[in-house]
């Protein structure tokens, strides 16, 4: 990417009406309130950060930063804005426009995760080299893909309630949606903070009834039990008896989305004293 301008970040006036929206955007809701904020402090103040834009045409330019800035400043009556203009391709300004907004800190959680899906999908980079060009680690961004599984209504009912992504990816324990969406519902409607909507979701997926065990095929002898939340009762289980028969035994696990992994330590000399 160079400037187009002779000397680094020299800044240009260019109209408001000549600037268009990047289609890449991943924010899609901007607020009001916000807006008016942002309009009334560049009446008082001025633009103080220059929107970075690149020349689609002679008479037309493209935002890859600064919306939000161009936005507030019609509201605020300016016609013309500075603007600092690079030279890059559809494809560059398309990802320097997501990665500079996921760079952000005022993205809904619904939005981020959104727009990481589309980085990764457009350009064809892994998880990894996503996390490498958002400063993030890897198992960040696996974690902020996963929310993108709850349905759209209920990325909706979370947003309208004001929830946190901890809410969102504590309800990602739950794969029924009939009982996710219950559990959502009693988070909005008793206005449960995080610790309580968790011990709720254990609760009601201990509480549930497991699913029916299929019916053997005649001679089979494998017995099939669809929910292993049955088997991660039994292995906490486990481990509370070893530990009230005075067995320093530790138990710790790790959700990376596309499997659970139990890890159990038992102190080796205590096993052989047992023997």
């Amino acid at each position: 990417m160079n400037y187009l301008a002779k000397s680094d970040n020299k800044i240009f006036e260019i109209p408001t009406i000549k600037i268009r929206p990047n289609k890449t955007q991943p924010r899609k809701i901007f607020d009001e309130e916000q807006l008016r904020d942002l309009a009334n402090s560049i009446s008082e103040n001025g633009i103080l950060q220059p929107l970075t834009v690149r020349k689609v045409s002679q008479s037309e330019y493209e935002i890859i930063a600064g919306e939000r800035r161009l936005r507030a400043s019609v509201m605020a009556g300016y016609s013309k804005v500075p603007c600092i203009i690079v030279k890059c391709n559809d494809r560059e300004s398309a990802m320097l426009a997501l990665i500079e907004n996921l760079q952000r800190c005022d993205l809904g959680i619904f939005e981020e995760a959104r727009g990481i899906s589309r980085l990764i999908r457009r350009y064809g980079i892994t998880q990894e080299q996503a996390a490498k060009k958002l400063g993030k680690s890897q198992s960040t961004i696996a974690n902020k893909l996963r929310l993108l599984n709850l349905t759209y209504d209920e990325q909706d009912w979370i947003i309208q309630a004001g929830l946190s992504e901890r809410h969102a990816r504590a309800l990602l324990r739950i794969y029924d949606v009939e009982l996710r969406r219950e559990a959502l519902s009693k988070i909005i409607a008793y206005n449960l903070n995080v610790t309580q909507s968790e011990e709720m979701i254990e609760k009601l997926l201990f509480d549930s009834s497991a699913p029916e065990p299929e019916k053997p095929k005649k001679g089979a002898q494998r017995i099939l039990i669809r929910d292993v939340r049955i088997f991660i009762n039994t292995i906490n289980k486990a481990v509370s008896t070893m530990k009230q028969a005075g067995i320093d035994a530790v138990c710790k696990h790790k959700d990376s989305g596309e499997y659970i992994e139990y890890t159990v330590r038992i102190p080796k000399t205590q096993t052989e004293r047992s023997a």
